[in-house]
C-alpha cells in the first residue's frame, strides 16, 4: 500500500502527501509548481483555459489526452505525466502551434490563449495537417472573449505539422513509462485532516473499501463531482478514485455481436469512437455531449450515476432497454436500467455496489432510431430537454415503440403510456400528432431557469412530429397523411 502520490509534470516526478492531494489539479500546478500559463476562469470545465495533456501508460507506450486540470482533482492524477503549457517549449523555443497563433494574431489578451495552444498540440501530435471541422471540433472546448475564433482556426491551418516535435519526442517514454509502471501497481491511500482517498486497483478492493465505508464517494472522471467541489461546497470526507481500477476501461461487443460491454470506467471518448460506425445517432449525441476534455475525463457509469433527469446518454440506454452490472459484497447483479431509478437522484443500488459495467444491446438495420438534446447553446450545455425514440415497423404499421424524455419530471421517465398509443397504429403525421398529446399527459415538467413548464410541454408534442418528418424523409416514402 502506498501512502504518496506519484506522477510526472514536464518530465519531472512529483511524489505528494498531506494536504496538497486534495487539491484540485490545476490549483497543484499554478501554486505548488509555479506553471502559472495554466490559466484558471470557469473552474468548471467550460472555458479549457487550464487545458493540459495528460500521459498514461499504454503497453510500451503513454498516450495523451486532453483535459480540463480544474476539475481534475490531484488523486486522479497519481501514476500519469502531465505536460501543461510550459512543457510544450522545443530547446526554449515556441513550438509551431505557437509560431501559428503569432503569425495569424491567434491572441489578444492571452488569457485563453495557453488552453488553445495545448489543445491544438494535442491535436497535431500525429504531425498530420487538420482541415477546419477537425480543427473546431478539438477546440470546441476552448473560449475566447475577446479574439474571436477565425483567427485562432487560421492559426490552425497554418501549423508547420512537418517542424512539430511529437510529445515522446519530447518526454521519451521509456524511463517515465518505467516509472510509473511499478507505481500503477499499488493501492494507494492518503488522510489528510478530515479528508481521506483511497485508489484501489482491483473491483474486489473497491467493493471491499466501499462495504467499510458506505458513505464514500466514488470519483469516476469527475467531470460533475468535482465542479461541485469547486462551486458549490461539496466537502465529502471519504473519496474513492477509480483512475486505476483494473479491467473496467474496455469497451467491447459480446461474442454474438449484439450488445456492447461498456467499462465501468470506460471514458465518453472511447463510446463515441466506437458509436461513430456502429450507432451514428449516439456519435451525434456524444459530440454534443461536451467538449473534447469533457469527453476525455467523464464516464458513461458516472453519467448514469449522477442520476440527473436531464443527463443526455440514459434516454439512449432507455430505448435500448441497457442493462448495468452491480457488484458488491454479494457478487453481481443486473439491473435494467428502466428501473434503476426509484426517485430524484435515487437508484437502486446497494451500499456496497457499484457500477462494473454497463450492458447494451445495438439497434438493428431496420430500427428507426433518433436521440435529441435541447438546449440553448449547441455544445457544452446542460440541456433543458432530451428525447430518444426508437420505432420498429412492419411495412406502415408501427410494430414496436420505445420513448424516453428527460427534463420533464424528476427522473429520466420511459415514455409507456405513448409507447402503448404508438404500437399497432399507421406510421403517418397524424398518428405522431395525436401521440404528443398522449405524452403531454405523462410528463410533469416544471419550470426553470432553463426553460418553462409550456416550453418543455410543447417540446414533448414536437419532439414526435420532428421524429416523424426526419425518419420519414429517410425512408424516402411519402407522407401518410389523415
Amino acid at each position: 500500500m502506498r501512502d504518496y502520490l506519484l506522477f510526472y509534470v514536464n518530465g519531472r516526478e512529483h511524489k505528494v502527501t498531506g494536504e496538497h492531494v486534495f487539491l484540485p489539479l490545476s490549483s497543484y500546478l499554478r501554486y505548488v509548481v509555479g506553471a502559472t500559463g495554466t490559466k484558471v476562469v470557469c473552474e468548471e470545465g467550460d472555458c479549457g483555459a487550464c487545458s493540459i495533456l495528460l500521459g498514461e501508460v499504454q503497453g510500451d507506450d503513454i498516450t495523451y489526452r486532453t483535459v480540463n486540470s480544474c476539475i481534475q482533482m490531484l488523486y486522479q492524477v497519481d501514476g500519469l505525466h502531465i505536460i501543461t503549457i510550459e512543457g510544450l517549449k522545443d530547446q526554449g523555443r515556441l513550438n509551431p502551434v505557437q509560431d501559428a497563433m503569432v503569425a495569424c494574431h491567434g491572441a489578444q489578451c492571452g488569457y485563453c490563449t495557453p488552453g488553445f495552444v495545448v489543445a491544438m498540440c494535442g491535436l497535431f501530435d500525429g504531425k498530420q495537417p487538420a482541415c477546419i471541422k477537425e480543427i473546431k471540433d478539438a477546440l470546441t472546448g476552448n473560449l475566447c472573449r475577446c479574439t474571436g475564433y477565425v483567427s485562432i482556426i487560421e492559426s490552425g491551418l497554418e501549423v508547420a505539422t512537418e517542424n512539430i516535435k511529437s510529445l515522446r519526442e519530447l518526454y521519451p517514454s521509456e524511463p517515465i513509462r518505467k516509472e510509473l509502471t511499478a507505481a500503477t501497481s499499488q493501492e494507494v491511500e492518503l488522510s489528510a485532516g478530515n479528508k481521506r482517498v483511497y485508489i484501489p486497483l482491483t473491483v474486489e478492493q473497491a467493493v471491499r473499501f466501499k462495504a467499510a465505508n458506505s458513505s464514500a464517494i466514488i470519483i469516476s472522471g469527475g467531470t460533475d463531482v468535482c465542479v461541485n467541489m469547486n462551486k458549490r461546497d461539496y466537502d465529502p470526507a471519504i473519496m474513492m478514485s477509480f483512475c486505476r481500477l483494473e479491467g473496467q476501461r474496455d469497451i467491447v461487443l459480446d461474442e454474438a455481436g449484439k450488445t456492447l460491454l461498456v467499462g465501468g470506467t470506460a471514458t465518453l471518448t472511447k463510446l463515441e469512437e466506437f458509436a461513430r460506425d456502429n450507432v451514428p445517432e449516439l456519435h451525434h449525441l456524444l459530440w454534443l455531449f461536451g467538449s473534447p476534455q469533457i469527453r476525455n475525463a467523464g464516464t458513461l457509469s458516472g453519467n448514469i450515476a449522477n442520476a440527473s433527469p436531464i443527463a443526455d446518454t440514459p434516454p439512449f440506454l432507455f430505448i435500448m432497454d441497457a442493462e448495468l452490472e452491480l457488484t458488491g459484497s454479494g457478487g453481481t447483479r443486473r439491473v435494467c436500467i428502466t428501473k434503476f431509478y426509484t426517485g430524484y437522484k435515487q437508484f437502486d443500488l446497494k451500499s456496497d455496489e457499484i457500477i462494473t459495467r454497463i450492458l447494451i444491446p445495438l439497434p438493428v438495420a431496420t430500427d428507426l432510431v433518433k436521440l435529441y438534446k435541447v438546449s440553448k447553446r449547441k455544445h457544452l450545455d446542460i440541456s433543458s430537454f432530451t428525447a430518444a425514440l426508437r420505432i420498429s415497423l412492419e411495412g406502415n404499421t408501427i410494430a414496436k415503440a420505445a420513448v424516453c424524455y428527460g427534463g420533464v419530471g424528476p427522473v429520466i421517465l420511459r415514455m409507456y403510456r405513448t409507447e402503448e398509443f404508438l404500437q399497432g397504429k399507421p406510421f403517418s403525421i397524424e398518428t405522431f400528432s395525436k401521440a404528443g398529446e398522449v405524452a403531454i399527459a405523462e410528463i410533469t415538467p416544471i419550470s426553470d431557469v432553463r426553460g418553462s413548464k409550456e416550453f418543455r410541454n410543447q417540446l414533448a408534442r414536437n419532439i414526435l412530429l420532428k421524429f416523424f418528418h426526419e425518419t420519414r424523409q429517410s425512408r424516402r416514402e411519402p407522407a401518410c397523411l389523415p
